[in-house]
């Protein structure tokens, strides 16, 4: 066993978002998501084949439906169930965003 934080390694400068798997197995995967102000592609949606579950853990966020937009603060959580499109409309462009996703079928 090995002991980890959550809040360790994160990157000074983050270019890119960073996307880690923390556990990943075949019917379930958890990902620590390190946002700075990137957002999805505003021709882009993520239509996944398995349902997903995101906290954001530091930070703040919003994420766009084909029905409107939801904003996330420290501590909101949504369930999205598979195959509903969606995308990263926004994340703080000063503060990090800390997410915590899981993938489950």
């Amino acid at each position: 066993m090995k002991l980890a934080n959550i809040f360790e390694s994160i990157p000074a400068n983050l270019e890119a978002e960073v996307f880690e798997d923390i556990i990943k197995s075949s019917s379930i995967r958890v990902e620590r998501i390190i946002s700075k102000g990137q957002s999805t592609p505003a021709d882009s949606w993520y239509d996944q084949e398995e349902h997903e579950w995101v906290m954001v853990i530091e930070g703040r966020a919003v994420l766009e439906f084909e029905n409107g937009l939801i904003i996330l603060n420290k501590g909101d959580y949504i369930n999205i169930p598979a195959h509903c499109k969606h995308k990263v409309h926004w994340t703080d462009p000063d503060h990090i965003t800390l997410w915590l996703a899981i993938f489950y079928k």
